[in-house]
């Protein structure tokens, strides 16, 4: 099993691999840039070979990055839609350069225009972003906390955009325990965990969870709020 922190990039991406090790990590995630812009600095030349040395030197794998907060790939507002669409681009052309395998992506919100909308509008922005990024990594969907006007509360709702977008191979799960909690998923007991388990089987595939967000919840089962 790999465990691992979501660690910061202060000063340098590569620091974030001495800030893992320096814990007892071995696997980390992290923001390739501001996590709360739209502009991101150019990576330099040396911080991407000496973060690639890193990671291959300490056995750090796999490496998640996670995309910045602004984006929402679901939003019904033009501006904000191609901008996201831009930024997930972007993000994915940079942890290919990187050697970052996964990226990891929040759904958004639909801003009241309703699930089919979003999930429509979210499986467009995949399919652009495929289209046009390169091929070695691959996209994460993260569960939701099921809040109001959200998409991706549901493993089924995952399970859809999944099986409609153009590039089913290259997408997985980041399964996040808290969200999941929130969204009306038990995972209290042995049993319940079991349960759950095979529901993602059932819907997305186990072979698809790539990474586990391990949180607990500050609400309780169907709070629908993000609290960890």
């Amino acid at each position: 099993m790999r465990v691992g922190f979501h660690v910061s990039i202060y000063g340098s991406v590569d620091r974030a691999v001495d800030r893992a090790l320096e814990i007892g990590c071995n696997t980390l995630q992290i923001f390739t840039r501001n996590p709360r812009g739209w502009t991101a600095r150019p990576l330099r030349d040396e911080e991407v070979q000496a973060f690639i040395i890193k990671v291959e030197g300490n056995d750090v794998r796999p490496v998640f990055s996670h995309m910045p907060y602004l984006s929402n790939l679901a939003s019904p507002k033009d501006e904000v839609y191609t901008k996201s669409i831009e930024t997930l681009i972007t993000e994915m052309n940079r942890c290919e350069r990187l050697g970052i395998p996964y990226l990891v992506t929040h759904l958004g919100s639909h801003l009241g225009y309703g699930v089919k909308m979003g999930l429509e509008r979210i499986i467009k922005a995949i399919d652009e972003a495929f289209s046009v990024a390169g091929d070695r990594v691959t996209l994460l969907l993260e569960n939701t906390a099921g809040a109001k006007n959200s998409v991706g509360g549901s493993l089924t709702e995952l399970q859809y955009i999944i099986e409609q977008t153009t590039y089913p191979d290259r997408i997985g799960i980041c399964f996040d325990t808290c969200h999941a909690f929130a969204a009306g998923y038990d995972l209290r007991t042995e049993k319940s965990i079991d349960e759950v388990i095979r529901e993602i089987e059932k819907t997305v595939g186990l072979n698809r969870l790539k990474l586990v967000h391990l949180n607990d919840s500050r609400g309780g089962l169907h709070a629908h709020r993000d609290g960890h």
